[in-house]
């Protein structure tokens, strides 16, 4: 199994779902641009499960060496890669801001991603998983930049999946609401609408086992950005979304 920013505590409670299931890897191969955090996390699932694992740096914002990608190879790629970025009207116009959010959420993250889809399609099996967001839906002012990159990486996964259909590879996109991570700490989120890592890992491995395309962690997520996809235009532009 190939993990994609192995630091979020999504990434990690799925990992340990996939284990307590007993799904089986040769290796599971932690990518994380923090390798002390993500080496306690390989020890735990070590001695837990009894499962080899190897931590890779990859730190996206810095040139990637992909040689040393070479002898990675597994059957699911998982990623949870992603940065919210600063919340401040201040922020908003923030070059450094902007082009970090662009640049972990997709610009930098796609070619990561290329890499190993072409693995798998030319082994013509696996399956892709790619956490995207809620907020790539629709643009709304509260989040609009970090919203356009999530928004393209949900049409590139999209379209990563109809390319690799008849190449017997299957992808599947994962769009969480509100979720009480480290990322999140502090906001305010409305409890009924925030799902925990070990109910999202919960919700993702239901999707991975039935094959599903699209996942919304939490299914009333899917009806609230449902109706907001289908506001008018003049309406929706005068809303504090």
């Amino acid at each position: 199994m190939i993990v994609l920013g192995s630091t979020s505590e999504v990434a990690q409670a799925f990992v340990e779902k996939m284990l307590e299931e007993g799904e089986k890897f040769e290796k599971i191969y932690l990518f994380t641009s923090n390798k002390e955090t993500t080496e306690r996390f390989a020890r735990h699932i070590d001695v837990k499960f009894l499962q080899q694992s190897r931590v890779i740096e990859l730190d996206l914002l810095k040139e990637i060496d992909y040689t040393q990608f070479e002898n990675v190879n597994s059957n699911v790629l998982f990623c949870a890669t992603g940065y919210l970025g600063e919340g401040t009207e201040e922020s908003l116009y923030d070059n450094k801001n902007t082009e970090r959010i662009i640049a972990v959420n997709y610009s930098k993250l796609v070619p990561v991603m290329n890499y190993f889809a072409h693995k798998f399609e030319s082994r013509r099996s696996g399956t892709i998983i790619g956490l995207s967001s809620v907020a790539g839906d629709r643009g709304r002012q509260s989040n609009f930049i970090y919203g356009s990159a999530k928004a393209a990486f949900t049409a590139y996964l999209s379209g990563l999946r109809n390319y690799l259909f008849e190449k017997k590879v299957h992808v599947l996109t994962v769009k969480p609401g509100f979720m009480a991570t480290k990322m999140t700490e502090g906001l305010p989120l409305n409890p009924k609408l925030t799902a925990t890592p070990k109910q999202a890992a919960a919700c993702i491995y239901k999707a991975f086992k039935k094959r599903k395309n699209v996942a919304y962690v939490l299914p009333i997520w899917g009806i609230i950005m449902m109706i907001i996809r289908n506001i008018p235009e003049f309406i929706f532009k005068k809303l504090k979304l």
